[in-house]
C-alpha cells in the first residue's frame, strides 16, 4: 500500500479497464468519464483524505462502472453516437457497447436496456428514417449477444431487450410507410414476448398491426386486430387501454356506432385502472385528457362533427400544450390532431379553420407516413367541397411541398403519390 491509496487500509485499482478505450470511441476526453456524476442514491464518503486519479476503493467499482455506463449513455448518444449513426459505417454505438459489455453480460444487457428506454423517449420526435437505422443496428447488436450466449438456455432479459427493439423497429417502419418491414418486426416481437412471457410485449405488436390496418383504409381488420390484442394484453396496463382506444377508432371508420360506443366505454374503464404512473410520453405511453385517445377521430367519422371538434381542442389543450410543442415532444401526434381538426372544421363548412389547421400539421420537417395520410384526406376534402377557394389551393401547395420533403423517407400511399 502507498500513500497514492488515498484511502488508508483499503485497496485501489482502475475503475474499468475499458475506460480509455471508450473515451477514444466516444472522441470526448478521459476527464469527461473520470468525473462521471454520481448516480442518485449512491453512498457519499465521510474520509476527507484526497482520491487519486484512477484510484478508487475495490468494493466501488462495480458501481464506478455503473456511473460510466449511465454518463455514456446520457452524453454520448446525444454527443457523438447518434450523429455518428447518420454515416452508416461508423457504429460508435456499437463500439461503445462492445467496449462496456466487455467486463461482463450484465453491463450489456443494462446498456442495452437505457438505449431502449432512450428510444422510446425519443422515437415519436425523431425522423423515422433516421430513429430506424440507429435501431436496427442496435438490434443487430443484441442479436449478436443472443448468438453468442447461445439459445440452449437464453436469458430472459436478453430476450424481452431483443423484443423490445424489434416493437420499437416496427413502430419506425409504420411511420416510414414500410408495412411489410413492420409486420416482419411484429412477428419477431411476438415471438420474443412468447419466448420471455411477457405478454404485454406481445399486445404492443398487435397495436402496430392494428394501427398500420386503419391507416391503410381496413377499419375491420383494425378492429379484429385490437380486439386479438386486448386478449393478451393485461388488464391495467396502457396498452389494453390503447388497444380498447384503437377499436373504438376503427369501429367509427366502418360505420359501427354500435361497437364505436362499447369500445370507447370499455376504453374509459381501462383508463381509469390505470396505475398513477402510467406513461404519458414517448412510443409507450397514453395521452390522458378528458376522452379515451381518438375520440375526436372516433366522432368525426360517425359524423358529429362539432363534437370532434371540441374533443380535438380539449386534447390539444391538455396533451400538447404550448411547452410540450416548442420542446418538440409530441410532434406527430399534434399533426395529427390538428389534421383531425381540419377535417372536422370542414365537414362544417368552416374553410379557414380548416385550412389554417392543415398549414400547422404540415409545418414540421419530415412527417410520418400516418400523418401524410390524414394530409390526403383533406386535400380531398378541401377539393370537393371548396374547389375555387383560394384557402384550397394553398393548402394544396403546401401538402404537395410536404410529399416532397418527405418522398425520399417514406413509403406514401398510392393515393398520395398518384395526386403528386
Amino acid at each position: 500500500m502507498t500513500c497514492m491509496d488515498g484511502i488508508v487500509g483499503r485497496r485501489s485499482v482502475r475503475p474499468a479497464s475499458w475506460l480509455p478505450a471508450l473515451a477514444q470511441v466516444l472522441n470526448v476526453d478521459l476527464d469527461v468519464l473520470e468525473t462521471a456524476p454520481d448516480r442518485p442514491g449512491k453512498k457519499t464518503r465521510t474520509r476527507q483524505a484526497p482520491v487519486a486519479p484512477y484510484t478508487v476503493p475495490s468494493d466501488d467499482v462495480e458501481q464506478v462502472s455503473e456511473v460510466l455506463r449511465r454518463t455514456f449513455l446520457q452524453r454520448g448518444i446525444a454527443a457523438a453516437a447518434v450523429p455518428a449513426m447518420h454515416l452508416h459505417e461508423d457504429r460508435r454505438v456499437i463500439q461503445a457497447l462492445s467496449v462496456i459489455g466487455n467486463d461482463h453480460l450484465n453491463g450489456m444487457v443494462d446498456s442495452l436496456g437505457e438505449l431502449i428506454d432512450h428510444y422510446a423517449q425519443t422515437i415519436c420526435a425523431l425522423p423515422p428514417a433516421d430513429v430506424y437505422d440507429e435501431l436496427l443496428t442496435v438490434r443487430s447488436y443484441a442479436s449478436g449477444i443472443l448468438d453468442h450466449v447461445g439459445h440452449t438456455s437464453p436469458r430472459t432479459d436478453l430476450v424481452l431487450a431483443t423484443g423490445r427493439l424489434s416493437h420499437l423497429l416496427a413502430v419506425a417502419a409504420c411511420d416510414m410507410g414500410e408495412h411489410a418491414a413492420a409486420r416482419v418486426w411484429c412477428s419477431d416481437a411476438e415471438r420474443r414476448s412468447r419466448e420471455a412471457r411477457h405478454p404485454e410485449l406481445e399486445a404492443w405488436a398487435a397495436l402496430t398491426k392494428a394501427m398500420i390496418a386503419w391507416y391503410q383504409g381496413q377499419p375491420r381488420q383494425s378492429a379484429t386486430l385490437s380486439a386479438q390484442g386486448q386478449h393478451v394484453a393485461p388488464r391495467g396496463t396502457v396498452v389494453y387501454a390503447k388497444l380498447a382506444s384503437q377499436e373504438m377508432r376503427a369501429a367509427a371508420m366502418a360505420g359501427d356506432v354500435d361497437g364505436m360506443t362499447r369500445a370507447r366505454r370499455q376504453a374509459s374503464q381501462a383508463i381509469a385502472a390505470l396505475p398513477a404512473d402510467a406513461a404519458t410520453t414517448g412510443a409507450l405511453s397514453i395521452a390522458l385528457s378528458e376522452d379515451p385517445p381518438y375520440t375526436a377521430t372516433s366522432l368525426l367519422f360517425v359524423g358529429r362533427y362539432r363534437e370532434a371538434v371540441n374533443a380535438t381542442h380539449r386534447v390539444i389543450e391538455t396533451v400538447y400544450q404550448p411547452e410540450a410543442r416548442q420542446r418538440g415532444e409530441h410532434p406527430s401526434g399534434y399533426a395529427r390532431s390538428l389534421l383531425i381538426l381540419g377535417l372536422a372544421q370542414a365537414a362544417l363548412g368552416r374553410l379557414d379553420e380548416s385550412a389554417a389547421a392543415g398549414h400547422a400539421a404540415l409545418s414540421g420537417s419530415r412527417p410520418a407516413w400516418p400523418t401524410m395520410v390524414l394530409a390526403d384526406k383533406l386535400d380531398k376534402v378541401l377539393a370537393q367541397q371548396f374547389a375555387d377557394a383560394q384557402q384550397t389551393a394553398e393548402y394544396h401547395a403546401r401538402y404537395l411541398d410536404a410529399i416532397n420533403t418527405a418522398a425520399h423517407h417514406l413509403q406514401l400511399p398510392r393515393a398520395v403519390e398518384d395526386r403528386g
